[in-house]
């Protein structure tokens, strides 16, 4: 995609500080960082969300979170590491080229607001979990 701002910074459009590249990755820093050393890992070719991911982009994708977080940790000495990603608006996506963010995190820095624990019943688990048993 011509105007997706993440395909501009795979084609060397525009500036990065990056970290690692692969054949089907991209790791670099995030230009709006929650904390230094936060990263963000994309997939080279156009792909919107998790849905359109192959199997191949999956793991590349994932190898890559996982270098990228231990060596966050290493370079930065947090007490954590969270990975963010979103599909869509209202899972809150801004960015519609797949990617997942790596953020450094401190104890007592409250960057993510965190849902509100629910406690459901055992019956209302186990009917999720087959209903998303036939999804996949």
């Amino acid at each position: 995609m011509d105007d997706c701002i993440f395909c501009r910074l795979v084609r060397g459009e525009l500036p990065i500080s990056k970290i690692a590249e692969d054949e089907h990755t991209l790791s670099f820093l995030n230009i709006v960082a929650a904390h230094p050393g936060h990263g963000l890992v994309i997939v080279k070719p156009h792909v919107e969300n998790i849905y359109s991911l192959d199997d191949t982009l999956a793991a590349a994708v994932f190898q890559a979170t996982t270098r990228l977080a231990k060596a966050v940790k290493a370079a930065t000495g947090c007490d954590g590491v969270t990975l963010f990603q979103a599909n869509e608006v209202a899972g809150g996506q801004t960015v519609f080229h797949f990617h997942i963010h790596v953020l450094p995190r401190y104890k007592g820095d409250e960057l993510l607001p965190f849902w509100p624990a629910t406690a459901p019943t055992r019956e209302a688990l186990d009917e999720m979990a087959a209903r998303l048993q036939r999804a996949l």
